[in-house]
């Protein structure tokens, strides 16, 4: 109970259901942003909670103020009615989707520490019922936020699990120049965008631009990507506004790098590239399909890493969701996404979902285990 006491001395736990309603501290949020992964930024969650997630949904944003050093985060949690991590009832999870490569709190990162993290578990535990179940993703288990949670969560009497959720590939640069990593990029698809070049230099004019800036140029950039994917192999966005939306606000920042291809004023191949701090995130790419014979696709990925590594002076290139095979061409390191499940065995819900939830571990591991070999000396009788 000290402990609880002196977090309530030392911390003010506010919630709010919208990040307009944070506007006293939007300013120290965002200017946290330097020392954020872009996935942490105020400028994601802002996109992301207005544009990319049901209305419906119940936003929790937990902003967490040490009162000493005035140092300020805050936790962005939704309230889901029907997840697979609760047995019954609403439980708690991390402001992500499938839009979402990396999660994490925004603001301060000094500030996000275990004794803040519990000061913001004990506020939802009371403020909040229930809070008996929560499922944050997709997380770095290397980060400080991932062990601090941890810590936190078990301080509070939750017991916690992890879980896959995806492959990661990525190309630490190591100081290399475009030149000097190009080789390592398969003979195979080295050829394919040399040949791409020249099959669209046959075919007439065409350009490569890389949108960058708000205005006009960027507008018409949005709207040929949006063709364009309407026109690729990709599934159609559930939520429409969210790319366009994501764009303006990167551009805003100075993190946007938006690259279209396009030939006889036709648009046909664009990529959605972020760069923030030396870091570049492939976000999004697509191409017409009508235009394939060209390999924009790869015309445009190849131009657009000589631009990140050569004029921004990238550290790092980042592939982001998925262990697809293309990208293994261009990446060469891999790691893994992980959820963190966190069950308050003292509540009713929580228990019971964490029994369902060991009791399905256990079938998927049995299912998953081969068969034991029957040999002749096994059926052999005396």
């Amino acid at each position: 109970m000290a402990m609880q006491a002196d977090m309530a001395a030392d911390y003010e736990v506010s919630v709010a259901s919208d990040f307009a309603a944070l506007h006293e501290y939007a300013g120290l949020l965002r200017s946290a942003d330097t020392q954020l992964d872009f996935y942490s930024t105020l400028t994601w969650f802002e996109n992301l909670s207005r544009t990319g997630v049901e209305p419906e949904l119940q936003r929790l944003l937990v902003l967490v103020r040490h009162r000493a050093s005035g140092t300020v985060f805050c936790l962005p949690l939704l309230r889901r009615s029907q997840a697979a991590a609760a047995v019954y009832g609403s439980s708690v999870a991390a402001l992500s989707n499938y839009y979402s490569s990396l999660y994490g709190p925004i603001g301060d990162a000094s500030a996000v520490s275990v004794a803040g993290l519990r000061a913001a578990l004990a506020h939802l535990k009371v403020h909040h019922r229930p809070c008996a179940v929560l499922d944050l993703q997709p997380l770095d288990t290397a980060s400080p936020f991932y062990s601090n949670m941890v810590q936190a969560l078990h301080a509070e009497g939750y017991v916690t699990d992890s879980y896959f959720c995806f492959g990661n590939w990525h190309l630490p640069l190591a100081g290399r120049s475009f030149a000097e990593y190009e080789p390592s990029i398969p003979s195979r698809l080295r050829n394919t965008y040399k040949r791409g070049r020249k099959k669209l230099d046959g075919a007439g004019p065409w350009t490569l631009q890389i949108h960058a800036s708000a205005g006009p140029e960027l507008e018409s950039a949005i709207a040929d990507f949006v063709a364009i994917y309407g026109k690729s192999w990709k599934t159609a966005e559930p939520f429409p506004e969210f790319v366009p939306g994501l764009c303006r606000a990167a551009a805003a920042r100075g993190w946007l790098r938006l690259g279209v291809v396009r030939t006889q004023d036709t648009p046909i191949a664009a990529q959605l590239w972020v760069v923030k701090d030396r870091h570049a995130l492939i976000y999004k790419l697509a191409y017409d399909e009508e235009y394939k014979r060209f390999s924009a696709g790869s015309v445009l990925s190849a131009e657009m890493m000589r631009c990140a590594i050569d004029v921004d002076g990238v550290i790092d290139v980042d592939y982001l969701t998925g262990d697809d095979s293309y990208k293994v061409d261009w990446m060469s390191n891999r790691r893994e996404r992980m959820g963190l499940l966190a069950y308050r065995v003292s509540r009713p819900q929580g228990l019971v979902s964490l029994l369902k939830h060991r009791i399905g571990r256990l079938v998927r591991r049995y299912k998953r285990s081969p068969a034991p070999t029957v040999t002749l000396a096994d059926t052999a009788t005396e």
